[in-house]
């Protein structure tokens, strides 16, 4: 049962907020943006508090489970600090309190006593919602489903708020059920064996079609680079060679990197019918960066796109917006260089990790790896390291997942995964234990006398 509550949690950060999907404003759209939507935040308070209690239980789990992660623990520590120095403390600090949440429900999931089991059944359970339901409201539900510029332009939204949102929505969990179908295809095909197959296939299908049709570029080169690396690894035992496998990994991330901002293979960009502006996104940036007052410590978390500010780049740009459109420029804006430097020891250890788990295919690990390039390349473009984005729960997730002696795959069955546990799970009888007989010692008799 503790399961619905990260599952609730991600529903709503993989679509809309409860007031959005009931059309309730409750305040004006100004206050609103600054204090939030009191029936939201009532209901992510509500949830959250459950998540605690959860926790609370688990006590000994948890505590492991943070010492093992310190990077993240400082990072957000930081975060916590920033809002001293924000324009709008109160403000900077709510919203630290909901980004905590994210942590808080990943780990609800890594805590349960088969924390693999877990992350199955959230990702399936979300995506088995958001991917099917998008489909529906886009086909046959348009008022829901789908969007229109100034100009009457359509585009589709699904049940996220828009294309982008729609499309790196997709990726994720298009991803996990890529994953979950070769873990499926790997067991005998019988019985739930090969409903499962074809569920996963069909989420598998319906994800790239939103893809494609949300013409979403940013996510969908995401998804062909974090599947590529995932298929790779599952299927070619060469491909989990340390080195190979490095250079794989740099490759996925240079390349979209050297393309989008150093003018090297700037056609690939163009290919994917976007220009070298990236609608936009340049000239945001040469407004925004300068207006930080301190490159530090920045304005305070989730502080800069407030006040005066926010109004002068919207006349800067002459359109309104609320985020910088890449990930790395916006931690730079609210906690300056000191975050960027924390983010990138955590991204560091995240590589490390993932990379380590990938080679060894312990449980999950090629699905870890594929969510690390997904998050690194998504934020060239977008900003996906904020509170309740599905990107940075999904990255949070891969690098707190600690497995425990992960052993290689023999070569004799390349796509054999094995099970690996974990320093949050109770320890299981198995394998070796499973297979050892059990031999009986008869006493032997010695006859006293002649």
């Amino acid at each position: 049962m503790a399961l619905w509550i990260p599952v609730s949690w991600l529903f709503i950060c993989s679509s809309r907020n409860v007031s959005e999907w009931l059309h309730y404003s409750g305040d004006t759209q100004t206050n609103r943006y600054l204090e939030g939507n009191p029936l939201d935040r009532a209901i992510l308070t509500g949830i959250l508090l459950l998540a605690v209690l959860v926790l609370i239980k688990r006590g000994a789990r948890v505590i492991a489970v943070l010492r093992a992660n310190i990077p993240i623990l400082l990072y957000f520590s930081y975060c916590g600090v920033s809002f001293i120095w924000s324009d709008y403390p109160d403000v900077s600090f709510k919203r630290w309190f909901r980004a905590i949440g994210d942590v808080v429900m990943v780990l609800v999931v890594l805590t349960d006593a088969d924390w693999y089991e877990a992350l199955k059944r959230l990702l399936t359970r979300v995506g088995f919602m958001v991917i099917p339901l998008s489909a529906l409201f886009i086909r046959y539900i348009p008022e829901l489903g789908r969007a229109y510029s100034q100009g009457g332009q359509p585009s589709w939204t699904g049940v996220s708020t828009d294309k982008n949102a729609l499309g790196i929505t997709s990726a994720l969990f298009g991803l996990a059920a890529l994953y979950y179908f070769f873990e499926s295809y790997r067991q005998p095909r019988e019985g739930k064996g090969r409903g499962a197959l074809f569920a996963y296939g069909i989420i598998l299908v319906i994800s790239f079609y939103l893809l494609y049709a949300s013409n979403s570029a940013t996510a969908l080169s995401c998804f062909i680079l974090g599947g590529s690396l995932m298929v790779m690894t599952q299927l070619f035992q060469k491909a989990r060679n340390a080195t190979i496998l490095n250079l794989a990994v740099a490759a996925t991330i240079l390349v979209p990197f050297s393309a989008m901002f150093l003018g090297i293979g700037s056609g690939l960009v163009q290919n994917l019918g976007r220009n070298t502006t990236f609608t936009g996104r340049t000239a945001i940036w040469h407004c925004a960066i300068p207006m930080v007052g301190n490159p530090i410590i920045g304005e305070g978390f989730e502080s800069f796109w407030l006040g005066q500010r926010l109004l002068d780049i919207e006349r800067c740009i002459d359109q309104g917006l609320n985020q910088a459109h890449n990930g790395y420029i916006e931690v730079y804006l609210n906690l300056g260089w000191l975050g960027l430097i924390l983010l990138a020891i955590l991204l560091v250890t995240a590589f490390r990790r993932v990379v380590k788990a990938a080679r060894c295919q312990t449980r999950a690990g090629s699905l870890r790896l594929a969510f690390f390039i997904v998050a690194v390349d998504y934020n060239f473009s977008e900003g996906g390291f904020k509170m309740m984005n599905p990107v940075w729960i999904f990255l949070l997730a891969a690098i707190a997942i600690i497995p425990e002696a992960p052993t290689p795959v023999p070569s004799e069955t390349p796509l054999q995964t094995q099970d690996s546990r974990s320093l949050i799970g109770p320890k299981r009888g198995g394998g070796r234990e499973r297979n050892k007989e059990i031999v009986r010692v008869e006493p032997v008799r010695v006859k006293r006398g002649g």
